[in-house]
Protein backbone atom coordinates (compact mmCIF):
# COMPACT_ATOMS: atom_id res chain seq x y z
CA UNK A 1 0.00 0.00 0.00
CA UNK A 2 1.33 3.63 -0.51
CA UNK A 3 2.08 5.57 2.03
CA UNK A 4 -0.80 7.13 4.10
CA UNK A 5 1.74 9.80 5.51
CA UNK A 6 0.13 13.38 4.21
CA UNK A 7 3.14 14.80 4.50
CA UNK A 8 4.70 12.13 2.15
CA UNK A 9 2.11 11.97 -0.29
CA UNK A 10 1.70 15.79 -0.71
CA UNK A 11 5.26 15.61 -1.86
CA UNK A 12 5.16 12.31 -3.92
CA UNK A 13 2.53 13.41 -5.35
CA UNK A 14 4.04 16.92 -6.64
CA UNK A 15 6.19 15.06 -8.82
CA UNK A 16 3.91 13.76 -10.84
CA UNK A 17 4.45 13.67 -14.55
CA UNK A 18 7.32 15.53 -14.29
CA UNK A 19 10.99 15.53 -14.76
CA UNK A 20 13.84 15.33 -12.11
CA UNK A 21 17.35 15.61 -12.95
CA UNK A 22 20.13 14.02 -11.54
CA UNK A 23 22.58 16.59 -10.51
CA UNK A 24 25.81 14.91 -9.91
CA UNK A 25 29.89 14.80 -10.50
CA UNK A 26 32.87 13.56 -9.01
CA UNK A 27 35.86 14.91 -8.70
CA UNK A 28 37.70 12.68 -11.07
CA UNK A 29 35.47 14.10 -13.54
CA UNK A 30 36.35 17.28 -16.22
CA UNK A 31 32.89 19.12 -15.12
CA UNK A 32 33.86 19.23 -11.65
CA UNK A 33 34.22 22.60 -9.63
CA UNK A 34 32.71 22.47 -5.80
CA UNK A 35 29.94 24.10 -6.94
CA UNK A 36 28.84 22.56 -10.06
CA UNK A 37 26.06 20.44 -8.67
CA UNK A 38 24.65 23.52 -7.37
CA UNK A 39 24.51 24.92 -11.41
CA UNK A 40 23.43 21.92 -12.43
CA UNK A 41 20.44 22.12 -9.95
CA UNK A 42 19.26 25.70 -10.76
CA UNK A 43 19.33 25.03 -14.39
CA UNK A 44 17.31 22.27 -13.91
CA UNK A 45 14.96 24.24 -11.71
CA UNK A 46 14.54 26.77 -15.08
CA UNK A 47 13.85 24.26 -17.00
CA UNK A 48 11.07 22.85 -15.16
CA UNK A 49 12.22 20.13 -13.44
CA UNK A 50 10.16 18.87 -10.11
CA UNK A 51 12.92 17.54 -8.15
CA UNK A 52 16.54 16.42 -8.38
CA UNK A 53 18.41 13.60 -7.41
CA UNK A 54 21.56 14.39 -5.99
CA UNK A 55 25.41 12.11 -4.91
CA UNK A 56 27.00 13.07 -1.73
CA UNK A 57 25.71 14.98 1.37
CA UNK A 58 28.19 18.20 0.67
CA UNK A 59 26.95 18.19 -2.57
CA UNK A 60 22.91 17.94 -1.42
CA UNK A 61 23.55 20.53 1.05
CA UNK A 62 24.92 23.08 -1.18
CA UNK A 63 22.04 22.08 -3.48
CA UNK A 64 19.12 22.41 -0.97
CA UNK A 65 20.45 25.83 0.36
CA UNK A 66 20.17 27.33 -3.23
CA UNK A 67 17.16 25.17 -4.98
CA UNK A 68 13.99 25.40 -3.93
CA UNK A 69 12.89 21.42 -4.90
CA UNK A 70 12.80 18.18 -3.55
CA UNK A 71 15.90 16.06 -3.36
CA UNK A 72 15.93 12.60 -3.42
CA UNK A 73 19.70 11.79 -1.96
CA UNK A 74 22.28 9.10 -2.18
CA UNK A 75 25.46 8.54 -1.67
CA UNK A 76 27.94 6.74 -3.84
CA UNK A 77 30.46 4.84 -1.90
CA UNK A 78 32.99 2.55 -3.75
CA UNK A 79 34.14 -0.72 -2.59
CA UNK A 80 36.37 -3.10 -4.57
CA UNK A 81 34.78 -6.50 -3.09
CA UNK A 82 31.36 -5.68 -4.14
CA UNK A 83 28.84 -3.50 -7.05
CA UNK A 84 26.65 -2.26 -4.08
CA UNK A 85 27.73 1.64 -4.26
CA UNK A 86 23.99 3.32 -4.03
CA UNK A 87 24.06 4.14 0.17
CA UNK A 88 25.64 1.10 1.03
CA UNK A 89 24.94 1.69 5.00
CA UNK A 90 22.65 2.95 7.37
CA UNK A 91 25.16 5.95 8.46
CA UNK A 92 25.15 6.72 4.83
CA UNK A 93 21.92 6.45 4.63
CA UNK A 94 21.28 8.99 7.88
CA UNK A 95 24.26 11.30 6.27
CA UNK A 96 22.03 11.81 3.24
CA UNK A 97 19.06 12.60 5.25
CA UNK A 98 20.86 15.23 7.66
CA UNK A 99 22.20 17.14 4.47
CA UNK A 100 18.45 17.86 3.79
CA UNK A 101 16.96 15.02 1.42
CA UNK A 102 13.45 14.48 1.63
CA UNK A 103 14.50 10.93 -0.20
CA UNK A 104 16.71 8.49 0.33
CA UNK A 105 17.74 6.30 -2.58
CA UNK A 106 19.75 3.21 -1.58
CA UNK A 107 20.42 -0.15 -3.25
CA UNK A 108 17.37 -2.67 -3.31
CA UNK A 109 19.19 -5.55 -5.55
CA UNK A 110 19.82 -9.25 -4.10
CA UNK A 111 23.81 -8.33 -5.08
CA UNK A 112 25.76 -8.75 -2.00
CA UNK A 113 27.11 -5.46 0.10
CA UNK A 114 30.27 -5.44 1.38
CA UNK A 115 29.45 -6.70 4.87
CA UNK A 116 28.25 -9.96 2.90
CA UNK A 117 24.67 -9.30 2.41
CA UNK A 118 22.10 -8.72 0.10
CA UNK A 119 22.15 -4.72 0.13
CA UNK A 120 18.44 -4.92 -0.26
CA UNK A 121 18.57 -6.10 3.63
CA UNK A 122 19.15 -2.16 4.27
CA UNK A 123 15.55 -1.39 3.21
CA UNK A 124 13.81 -1.68 6.51
CA UNK A 125 16.77 -0.93 8.71
CA UNK A 126 16.74 1.74 7.28
CA UNK A 127 12.72 2.12 7.43
CA UNK A 128 13.20 1.49 11.04
CA UNK A 129 15.52 4.49 12.07
CA UNK A 130 14.53 7.07 9.92
CA UNK A 131 10.43 6.71 9.46
CA UNK A 132 10.26 10.09 8.36
CA UNK A 133 12.11 9.81 5.40
CA UNK A 134 10.68 8.83 2.14
CA UNK A 135 12.83 5.57 0.36
CA UNK A 136 13.47 4.99 -3.12
CA UNK A 137 14.19 1.48 -3.56
CA UNK A 138 17.14 1.42 -7.04
CA UNK A 139 16.32 -1.97 -8.55
CA UNK A 140 17.29 -3.81 -11.40
CA UNK A 141 14.50 -6.32 -11.92
CA UNK A 142 10.75 -7.04 -11.50
CA UNK A 143 11.78 -9.32 -8.91
CA UNK A 144 13.45 -6.80 -6.90
CA UNK A 145 11.03 -4.20 -7.25
CA UNK A 146 8.31 -7.07 -6.06
CA UNK A 147 10.46 -7.44 -2.82
CA UNK A 148 11.20 -4.22 -2.22
CA UNK A 149 7.42 -2.94 -2.50
CA UNK A 150 6.92 -6.19 -0.24
CA UNK A 151 9.11 -4.70 2.13
CA UNK A 152 7.93 -0.98 2.23
CA UNK A 153 9.22 1.26 0.03
CA UNK A 154 7.68 4.39 -1.35
CA UNK A 155 9.06 4.69 -4.73
CA UNK A 156 10.68 1.86 -7.05
CA UNK A 157 12.54 2.56 -10.33
CA UNK A 158 14.96 0.36 -12.31
CA UNK A 159 18.23 2.62 -11.70
CA UNK A 160 20.21 -0.31 -11.45
CA UNK A 161 19.23 -2.14 -14.51
CA UNK A 162 22.72 -2.32 -16.69
CA UNK A 163 24.74 -2.25 -13.28
CA UNK A 164 24.01 -5.46 -12.08
CA UNK A 165 26.11 -8.86 -13.24
CA UNK A 166 23.20 -9.93 -14.65
CA UNK A 167 22.64 -6.68 -16.45
CA UNK A 168 26.04 -5.28 -17.37
CA UNK A 169 26.00 -5.12 -21.23
CA UNK A 170 22.53 -3.94 -21.50
CA UNK A 171 22.57 -0.25 -23.23
CA UNK A 172 18.82 0.66 -23.93
CA UNK A 173 15.95 0.82 -21.10
CA UNK A 174 13.09 -2.36 -20.85
CA UNK A 175 10.30 -0.87 -21.62
CA UNK A 176 8.49 -4.08 -21.59
CA UNK A 177 9.89 -5.02 -18.21
CA UNK A 178 8.97 -1.51 -16.45
CA UNK A 179 5.19 -1.46 -17.78
CA UNK A 180 5.00 -4.71 -16.38
CA UNK A 181 6.20 -3.24 -13.02
CA UNK A 182 3.92 0.11 -13.42
CA UNK A 183 1.07 -2.42 -13.81
CA UNK A 184 1.41 -4.71 -11.14
CA UNK A 185 2.97 -2.14 -8.29
CA UNK A 186 1.19 1.20 -9.14
CA UNK A 187 -1.17 0.77 -6.38
CA UNK A 188 1.23 0.08 -4.04
CA UNK A 189 4.18 2.44 -4.68
CA UNK A 190 5.07 4.72 -6.63
CA UNK A 191 6.82 3.96 -9.83
CA UNK A 192 9.48 5.78 -11.22
CA UNK A 193 11.57 5.19 -14.18
CA UNK A 194 15.03 5.80 -13.69
CA UNK A 195 18.53 4.79 -15.89
CA UNK A 196 18.64 5.01 -20.20
CA UNK A 197 16.43 7.76 -20.85
CA UNK A 198 18.06 10.17 -23.32
CA UNK A 199 15.41 12.10 -25.30
CA UNK A 200 12.39 13.80 -24.43
CA UNK A 201 10.21 10.92 -26.37
CA UNK A 202 11.80 8.72 -24.01
CA UNK A 203 10.97 10.30 -20.99
CA UNK A 204 7.04 10.70 -22.42
CA UNK A 205 6.93 6.96 -23.52
CA UNK A 206 7.73 5.96 -19.80
CA UNK A 207 4.87 8.54 -18.73
CA UNK A 208 2.56 7.05 -21.34
CA UNK A 209 3.35 3.28 -19.63
CA UNK A 210 2.36 4.76 -15.86
CA UNK A 211 5.76 6.05 -14.34
CA UNK A 212 5.11 8.27 -11.53
CA UNK A 213 7.72 10.58 -13.06
CA UNK A 214 10.83 9.83 -14.57
CA UNK A 215 14.63 10.49 -13.91
CA UNK A 216 17.40 12.07 -16.21
CA UNK A 217 21.15 12.43 -15.29
CA UNK A 218 23.88 12.12 -18.12
CA UNK A 219 21.80 13.11 -20.73
CA UNK A 220 20.87 16.61 -19.58
CA UNK A 221 23.78 16.75 -16.54
CA UNK A 222 27.20 15.85 -18.18
CA UNK A 223 28.12 17.11 -21.58
CA UNK A 224 31.39 14.67 -21.59
CA UNK A 225 29.04 11.56 -21.59
CA UNK A 226 26.81 13.44 -24.39
CA UNK A 227 30.18 13.82 -26.29
CA UNK A 228 31.50 10.34 -25.67
CA UNK A 229 28.51 8.66 -27.10
CA UNK A 230 28.83 10.62 -29.96
CA UNK A 231 32.40 10.03 -30.63
CA UNK A 232 31.63 6.22 -29.69
CA UNK A 233 29.34 5.72 -32.89
CA UNK A 234 31.52 7.70 -34.80
CA UNK A 235 34.26 5.78 -34.63
CA UNK A 236 32.59 2.50 -35.32
CA UNK A 237 31.66 1.60 -31.12
CA UNK A 238 35.34 1.17 -31.08
CA UNK A 239 35.31 1.94 -27.29
CA UNK A 240 31.70 2.03 -24.85
CA UNK A 241 31.18 5.11 -23.35
CA UNK A 242 29.28 3.20 -20.55
CA UNK A 243 32.31 1.56 -18.91
CA UNK A 244 33.59 5.36 -17.92
CA UNK A 245 30.19 5.57 -16.26
CA UNK A 246 29.64 2.76 -14.49
CA UNK A 247 33.72 3.21 -13.03
CA UNK A 248 34.25 3.63 -9.30
CA UNK A 249 34.97 7.11 -8.41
Amino acid sequence: MKTTDPKKRQLLDSLKGGLIVSCQTQKDEPIYTPDMSVKMAECAKWGGAVAIRANIPEQIKKIKANVDLPVIGLWKIWNDDTDVFITPTLEACQAVWDAGAEIIALDCTAQINHEGKPARDLLPIVKKAIPEAIIFADVSNYDEARWAVDHGADIVGPTLYGYTEATKNIEDPNFREFARICRDFKDEAYVIMEGHIYTPEDAMKVIFLGAHAVVVGSAITRPHYITKRFTDLLTGYQNNWRVAERSAH
